[in-house]
């Protein structure tokens, strides 16, 4: 194992020439209409929006779960600086926890993966904003379960992407809720349809999942994040090889850790190419440092625990939900966003509680700017995403909430250069997912992989955004999912690219 030394691994980027104070305005006239993730106990859990170009304008788009009401989908139409959008369609859908984005069936188009207390669906985009439910078509059998996690990879020689699909509690079991958790399951497909799924057993009660290719060696693996307020005892966190399909064990180094699993958010914020992971819970957020063959717990002071409410004087335990990493003053460091709100009425934990923004200094350790950043809201919120929505380089943010309209933050931070990459290639994973994007500048190198899957309930699609700092220009390249890597390229800073695989 590598030995851990905490200011050796967070000193890899040197301060930047470049610190904006981040800065957010709400747009409460952003969306057409107020939309609001509602419903009983079996929403609790969920809420998340899916954000991805439908209709190939190079905006980004979002969706929305709806849970008892109506699920939306709200079209960028933004010009300038005035953020907003128009409401598109969608098929009727209740009872609808989160959705993902991603090319399904390698035509371009983004389709979109809609889990729901009930049958799953498939919807194929069309690239102009319209979905139909294809999953008939698809052979996807989308079961009766309460579906609250996802994630997809795409395997060799399967025309159609391997998806993981998390349920919560068997609502059906007379015996629950309390260690009633549901069995998870593993689609793969036979020619362009999908097989019967895979049960992934025992199930801990799952509220993410993510494939990711941890160690870098060319081999995908599945982790889910469980909520132990209801597997009570025996569960704990996982993490599954695919093929064949296991689970990973103390004897192979896996080590277990229990918690109320919320969301995960991973990225590498060391700069030795190794992802690192944030798992959300109720009371500490447990940031986890990649060591290659193993993971340590990072230490308090690393900042990123974000315990208890920063402000107000509510100081019981707090509740995060969908966390994300993302550079949102461009200053070369990634920050940290957590979702947090209360599950409903629960009172060993904080009701006003307010989303965090925590922005990584120069040595590695996060702050806390939620409250100065204008985005302290304490609904209940759920699932998030951050994207740039009016393609002026900078992180805007959407937070979807318990109980409370879904809003709309732009980021009004003086922030620095930024280069936002999105790779394609050849059917069927025409967005790539599973390449690594590198990015080097003179304060070091970047890389971020391509996954769908994590947060809470919801996910992106598009290009993969990196702050510069003060530097005008930057080395770039792809290593694609099949290990191959183009040569590097110098580029200028502040515009999109999006490289195609030869």
């Amino acid at each position: 194992m590598k030995p851990f030394a905490f200011t050796t691994l967070l000193a890899l980027f040197p301060a930047s020439a470049w610190a904006g104070t981040p800065t957010f305005k709400a747009l409460p006239d952003a969306l057409p209409v107020e939309h609001v993730y509602s419903g009983g106990w079996e929403h609790f859990v969920g809420g998340g929006v899916a954000v991805f170009d439908c209709n190939g304008d190079m905006r980004p788009d979002v969706a929305a779960a709806g849970g008892t009401e109506p699920a939306r989908l709200f079209v960028n139409e933004t010009e300038g600086e005035t953020i907003r959008f128009s409401e598109g369609n969608l098929p009727d859908m209740r009872e609808t926890t989160g959705l993902y984005p991603l090319d399904i069936d390698g035509d371009e188009h983004l389709d979109l993966v809609v889990l729901r207390v009930g049958p799953n669906l498939l919807l194929k985009g069309d690239g102009a904003c319209g979905f139909t439910d294809n999953s008939a078509a698809w052979g996807f059998d989308g079961g009766d379960a309460w579906s609250t996690a996802f994630s997809a990879t795409w395997e060799e020689g399967r025309d159609l992407p391997t998806l993981a699909i998390g349920n919560y509690v068997d609502r059906n079991n007379p015996k629950g809720p309390f260690g009633t958790c549901d069995t998870n399951a593993l689609y793969r497909a036979e020619d362009d349809r999908y097989a019967p799924p895979a049960p992934i057993a025992p199930g801990w009660c799952a509220l993410s999942m993510l494939i990711s290719d941890w160690q870098r060696s060319g081999t995908p693996e599945l982790r889910i994040s469980n909520d132990r307020h209801y597997y009570v005892r025996g569960g704990y966190e996982e993490m599954w090889r695919l093929d064949p399909l296991a689970p990973r064990t103390e004897a192979d180094g896996w080590a277990k850790v229990s918690l109320w699993g919320m969301g995960i958010a991973s990225a590498d914020i060391t700069g030795d190419g190794l992802p690192e992971v944030m798992l959300t819970s109720m009371g500490d957020q447990l940031l986890q440092f990649n060591l290659g063959d193993s993971w340590s717990n990072a230490p308090y002071d690393v900042g990123a625990a974000a315990q208890r409410p920063y402000q107000g004087d509510d100081g019981r335990p707090s509740t995060g939900w969908h966390a994300e990493f993302g550079d949102v003053d461009n200053d070369g460091r990634l920050d940290l966003f957590i979702a947090k709100g209360n599950v409903d009425q629960m009172p060993s934990n904080a009701m006003k509680d307010p989303n965090n923004l925590l922005m990584q200094t120069p040595d590695g350790r996060f702050e806390e700017a939620g409250g100065p950043a204008g985005i302290a809201d304490d609904a209940r919120s759920r699932g998030a995403a951050l994207a740039d929505f009016d393609r002026d380089g900078r992180l805007d943010m959407v937070v979807s909430a318990r109980r409370a309209p879904l809003r709309i933050w732009r980021n009004e931070t003086d922030a620095g250069n930024w280069l936002a990459v999105e790779p394609h290639m050849a059917a069927p994973n025409s967005r790539a997912v599973g390449a690594w994007v590198e990015v080097r500048t003179t304060s070091g190198t970047q890389a971020r992989e391509i996954t769908v899957g994590g947060g809470h309930a919801g996910g992106q699609a598009g290009p993969i955004h990196f702050g510069l700092g003060g530097a005008e220009t930057a080395d770039m390249r792809v290593i694609w999912p099949d290990g191959s890597a183009d040569a590097w390229q110098h580029v200028k800073a502040n515009r999109v690219l999006r490289p195609r695989q030869k």
